[in-house]
């Protein structure tokens, strides 16, 4: 696997077009390699962006998220939320690279992944093309964030090994490979989380990917979310008391 990150001007809410930056910036584009584009600028080019003196962080947070926690039970005054099926801190609401403004998630960020690989693919003569929009997470009990994917595609995010067999026999019960995050992870590596201005990322030699000359479908995509009642993580999630967000 190759990731090579793209270096762009500063993009800001004054860059209002997405397609416009990926035209200036993309060089031509390999059959059978993924396109990663971090979340803050297609929000730019979206105008999800609210500036930090015009509203409290809190209510933003509680208009963005679909299930919260008080900001009391952290002492990092950090919220912890669930939006759009994400476990995420501030219902993904970043002030970082942000001039003084609250960056929201990109708007039906699945429609946009879906147009940024339709347009690639003509624009470029391929058939074959994976895009992620990237963000980046906090692990438990471990320092540091990664990358995740927000939407993909063009590739079946999920490599599902249930039912198979491992190296000395035994079947396997729940195990499922994340392409998605995988891909994203990687991504943010290059592309850094400062002042990098590499917002854009090329992932090349890929055999191991299944790809796909379509977008994802309602089926596929629902295979990857894991209802809170079914999650593994079900007995810590559930121990706490979520209040609902005026996201759903």
């Amino acid at each position: 696997m190759i990731v090579i990150p793209i270096k762009t001007h500063k993009i800001t809410t004054e860059d209002k077009d997405i397609f416009i930056i990926l035209d200036k910036y993309l060089p031509k584009l390999k059959e059978k390699s993924v396109i990663a584009v971090t979340s803050k600028i297609i929000s730019f080019a979206q105008g999800q962006a609210v500036q930090t003196n015009s509203i409290e962080k809190e209510k933003l947070i509680e208009k963005e998220a679909d299930l919260l926690l008080p900001r009391s039970s952290s002492k990092y005054d950090v919220q912890f939320t669930i939006k759009n099926n994400i476990l995420t801190a501030n219902a993904g609401i970043d002030e970082s690279n942000a001039n003084g403004q609250y960056i929201l998630w990109p708007k039906d960020v699945q429609e946009v992944v879906n147009e940024i690989r339709e347009y690639l693919t003509k624009k470029f003569n391929i058939k074959f093309l994976g895009v992620i929009i990237t963000d980046s997470k906090a692990t438990p009990l471990r320092w540091g964030v990664t990358g995740m994917s927000l939407a993909h595609s063009g590739f079946n995010a999920l490599k599902d090994y249930i039912g198979e067999k491992d190296l000395f026999g035994r079947e396997f019960r729940f195990e499922k490979l994340n392409i998605a995050d995988s891909l994203a992870a990687s991504a943010v590596l290059e592309m850094g989380e400062g002042s990098e201005k590499t917002p854009i990322a090329i992932i090349e030699n890929l055999p191991q990917i299944e790809f796909q000359d379509r977008n994802p479908t309602e089926e596929e995509l629902n295979s990857l979310k894991i209802e809170l009642e079914n999650d593994l993580y079900e007995p810590l999630l559930k121990s706490v008391k979520w209040e609902k967000g005026e996201g759903k």
